[in-house]
């Protein structure tokens, strides 16, 4: 973590600005935003024409002058100005009046983990340019520990993975700090991309982009499990004549087909623990790895991962938001790090 917790008390607001979702925190309110990271804009006025679920919903059936952009990408703001843009509308003009009524505001912003300077000062400029005095940044793999419960502080181990939309980060914790983190550039993105190039490849079928992620849509039920339904109805678009049809497609394809880019989320979670001491990889024996992200919601995910690595796979109860949370849990001062007294235990000893 790059701040203090006594830092993070003193911050008014928390922001995860993510490739797939923008999550704000107020203190003392709570979630007061979760809206997906994207804006239509007007090319030929430059307009702002809507952002979040409605910009969502507009991707792939726009004329020419309207696009919707995306101005995070892996956790990093790649379009500062849009970025704050599309923060000011989500925020709306009750919350802002409720801002800028403190002189001093702090914001603090989630980074992944080992991200570049260039990354980290993209995301400070974007809340500086709503207002924000000091920014405070927060590692992403701390935030997300926090807000599903792992017993940070504690010298025992706890192994996290937070599956994003584009990145996935994998790490061991003790003593509330990183031991050891791999940042793996698969998401649910490339996972959705997987099953869409299958579908296109063995079935001349293209799944519409929108509304529901295509796995979800491939994959009900029990999804990916070995017990899950071996075919299921996939209803699309022919890829010759553009005609609607829809296409029996067998499970078990689809689940090799996703295999292709977990093999780098599996690689990335044994070079984590060959990086790990001994004795913290015997806690983990035990603790097992923590789930959470948008895309930890994938079907069967928990199952492919208990089956690479042995260990008991858990998913967060919320775990789209656990980042979001944790940072909001250490601005209430809910967070409180384990004090270590040396004196006091040399006169008991």
């Amino acid at each position: 973590m790059t701040v203090s917790l006594e830092q993070l008390r003193r911050c008014h607001i928390a922001v995860d600005l993510g490739a797939a979702r923008t999550r704000v925190f107020v203190k003392g309110t709570g979630l007061a935003v979760d809206e997906p990271s994207a804006a239509a804009v007007n090319t030929r006025t430059g307009a702002l024409i809507a952002v979040g679920a409605l910009a969502e919903r507009m991707t792939g059936r726009t004329p020419d002058y309207i696009r919707v952009v995306r101005p995070v990408t892996g956790g990093t703001v790649v379009d500062i100005e849009m970025a704050q843009r599309m923060l000011r509308h989500l925020l709306g003009d009750k919350l802002r009046r409720q801002l800028r009524r403190k002189p001093r505001l702090r914001a603090a912003v989630s980074t992944p983990h080992d991200s570049d300077p260039l990354a980290q000062r993209a995301a400070i400029e974007t809340l500086l340019g709503l207002g924000a005095r000091r920014v405070e940044l927060v590692d992403t793999l701390i935030a997300a520990a926090v807000g599903c419960g792992l017993p940070v502080e504690q010298p025992t181990a706890s192994m996290i993975i937070v599956c994003g939309a584009a990145t996935t980060q994998v790490a061991v914790l003790s003593l509330g700090s990183i031991v050891t983190a791999q940042r793996v550039p698969v998401g649910g993105n490339a996972i959705d991309h997987a099953v869409i190039q299958h579908l296109r490849h063995h079935h001349e079928l293209m799944l519409p982009s929108q509304s529901v992620r295509p796995l979800q849509l491939a994959l009900r039920g029990t999804g990916l499990t070995a017990d899950g339904p071996s075919r299921t109805e996939i209803h699309g678009r022919d890829v010759a004549t553009g005609v609607a049809r829809s296409v029996i497609v067998d499970t078990a394809a689809v689940r090799d087909a996703i295999y292709t880019p977990l093999t780098s989320v599996i690689d990335g979670i044994g070079k984590v623990l060959r990086d790990c001491p001994p004795d913290l990889v015997a806690d983990l024996a035990d603790s097992g790895i923590m789930l959470v992200g948008g895309s930890a919601l994938l079907p069967g995910l928990d199952q492919m991962l208990h089956e690479a690595t042995g260990m008991p796979v858990v998913i967060a109860e919320r775990p789209d938001v656990c980042t979001v949370l944790g940072m909001g849990a250490m601005l209430d001062g809910r967070i409180r790090p384990m004090v270590l007294d040396p004196l006091a235990d040399a006169q008991g000893a």
